[in-house]
């Protein structure tokens, strides 16, 4: 059973696409916080935090992909059976 994507176990879970968006948004927003702390080290985190949110950007849209192909080539989820695997 996963802990936070939706599955037959967890009809309640997130799609992989809104729980990376939130993560996204919460990196976005501490990293604004040290935009303007011009030491090195908070450059550097900001730094990484703009590669990861590009990563994480790409991420998304790779799982959307993969909604928009299940929803095309199988149709909604129905009765909590995955579309695809066992």
């Amino acid at each position: 059973m996963t802990h936070f994507l939706v599955t037959d176990d967890n009809p309640s879970g997130y799609k992989l696409e809104d729980i990376l968006k939130i993560i996204r948004k919460d990196i976005f927003l501490r990293t604004t916080k040290i935009m303007e702390d011009d030491r090195p080290e908070a450059q550097h985190v900001m730094d990484n935090n703009v590669k990861i949110l590009g990563l994480l950007s790409q991420a998304i849209a790779t799982a959307e992909e993969s909604t928009v192909m299940l929803q095309k080539s199988f149709g909604p989820s129905r009765d909590g059976k995955p579309r695809i695997g066992v």
